[in-house]
């Protein structure tokens, strides 16, 4: 009653942040990426991994390892991300945290260069930027990790660069079916995944006593969101729900 709710003080007010879902129904359209440490053999010294990912396909499009985080590695990475996939001013969602690299001037002078579409995680969430800390997961817990911290930045880049050919081509994403990121990316998995139902197909019809219901799902979906529990789908089913 005595108008003391209001906000005092010379801190700027709460602002509401953009929603942070997109989706991808084909290669090069939202990318997100991140940066984690990479241990070494000296105390309080890392590497540091810069990844861009392809939410649709899962494909790492590009890959760097330095001594220091910054957003001046984190343009050139972009930079030679769209000259490698040849997207340089087609429209792209680079999604990422609110770290100091993804909000620097150089990398959003970078952004508007290149024609590419910012977003960034909700504050305090940890899950929006969830494709990157996946890939950050598999690559720790997989077998090719070292059991010892990287000796020197050369050792670092290499491992990565081989972690990076194993995962693009040769790593059965369960996300994909069990089809490769890089098979995804160029367009492949259709045939594939095909190829896969008809076998299956074949085999139950040759001996249907092994098979107690329909084969295996091959079917991968043709759209790709990020962050899906924020789709206005999802968002009228909790109203219903509540």
């Amino acid at each position: 009653a005595a108008g003391q709710g209001q906000r005092r003080g010379r801190a700027k007010a709460p602002q509401q942040r953009p929603l942070t879902t997109h989706c991808a129904n084909g290669p090069n359209q939202v990318w997100c990426w991140d940066i984690t440490w990479m241990p070494s053999t000296v105390r309080g010294r890392y590497f540091y991994w810069y990844m861009m990912k392809d939410i649709y396909s899962r494909k790492l499009v590009m890959n760097e390892v330095w001594e220091q985080e910054s957003a001046e590695h984190a343009s050139e990475l972009l930079h030679k991300g769209c000259l490698r996939e040849g997207i340089a001013g087609r429209p792209l969602v680079l999604h990422s945290d609110n770290g100091s690299a993804m909000k620097g001037a150089t990398m959003r002078a970078a952004m508007i260069d290149l024609g590419v579409e910012p977003s960034f995680s909700r504050p305090r969430v940890s899950n929006d930027n969830a494709f990157a800390e996946a890939l950050f997961r598999t690559a720790k817990y997989c077998p090719l990790w070292p059991e010892q911290p990287f000796d020197t930045l050369e050792q670092a880049r290499a491992w990565v660069q081989r972690f990076v050919q194993w995962y693009n081509e040769e790593h059965c994403h369960s996300g994909l079916k069990h089809v490769s990121p890089g098979q995804r990316h160029r367009g492949e998995a259709g045939d594939l995944l095909a190829r896969r139902r008809a076998l299956y197909e074949d085999a139950r019809m040759r001996n249907p006593a092994r098979w107690s219901g329909a084969i295996r799902n091959w079917h991968l979906a043709d759209v790709v969101y990020l962050n899906p529990e924020r789709t206005d789908a999802s968002v009228d089913m909790y109203k219903h729900a509540a």
